[in-house]
Order: C-alpha cells, then structure tokens, then sequence
C-alpha cells in the first residue's frame, strides 16, 4: 500500500473568531492560506455557491484529466502525458491541493524525459511511463482523500 493510501485525514471543522467555516483540518493536502482566498470570495458562507462551483468543476476536470492520462499512458504519449500533467497541477495549485500538485508535477516532468525535480534527463520511455503509472495511482488516491475532505465541508456526501 502507498504512503498515500495510509494518509488518514481529519475532517474535523475549524472555526474562525468571527464563527465562520473554516477549512477541514487535513494535514499537508491542502494549504489552508490558499483555500481560504477561495472561500473569501463566496458572498454567502452559509451556501458557498462560488468555492463549491469551483471546487466541483475541479473534481469535474480532475476525473475527466484522469481518464486521458490512463488513455495516453496506453499510447505511450508522453508529451500528453507532461501537458496533461502541467494543466492538472495549474488547477489543484489554485485551490492549495499540495499533494495533487505536487505528483501531477512529477508527471508533467516525467512526461518530459526527467526526473521527479525535472532536473535530471530520463531518456528511456518505458522508464517513464511506468512513473507516470505509479505516480498516477498515487495521484487519485491523494485525489480521493482531498474529494472527500471537501465534499465534507460543503455538506455533501463523499
């Protein structure tokens, strides 16, 4: 099993002086400065309807992103499996998904012949593809857990 897979993760709810939600406390998944500057955008915090619209059209994004990654991981695309990797990790650095960021970099530069920093050059393609397979299963397992966390928050179920 993963280091991923064996994450545990509080969804226990913090509450800020003014009585506000606050970000599950989820370790190092999620960045908490980052999501708070999404959800001070909601004009409501008893709905949330603009951090919810963005938050479900990332697990919209992130789902169908995956899909195309297992499709050219088939091909041996490599250079859409880096573009891939680059758009996905844009999207969950947005909403502080540190985790989720941090391994769709990985497949972005392994995508690119590199190694996980992208400083080293990997030429061998076979080499690569089979990180961009383990780092992907590790990626939706990282995925699930930050789903269910904010699922969570906005009262839905997970």
């Amino acid at each position: 099993m993963s280091e991923a897979a064996q994450r545990r993760v509080d969804i226990s709810e913090d509450r800020s002086e003014e009585g506000s939600s606050g970000l599950p406390e989820c370790g190092d998944s999620i960045d908490p400065t980052t999501f708070e500057q999404i959800l001070e955008m909601d004009d409501d915090e008893d709905d949330r309807d603009f951090s919810r619209s963005i938050v479900y059209g990332f697990f919209e994004q992130a789902e169908g992103t995956f899909k195309k990654m297992e499709s050219n991981i088939a091909k041996g695309d490599l250079a859409s499996l880096s573009s891939l990797g680059h758009f996905l990790k844009g999207s969950s650095a947005t909403l502080g998904l540190t985790k989720v960021k941090d391994s769709c970099e990985k497949i972005q530069h392994y995508g690119a012949h590199k190694d996980a920093s992208g400083t080293v050059d990997e030429p061998d393609d076979t080499t690569c593809l089979n990180r961009i397979k383990h780092t992907l299963a590790d990626v939706r397992i990282e995925y699930m857990e930050v789903e269910k966390v904010l699922k969570r928050f906005y009262n839905d179920s997970a």
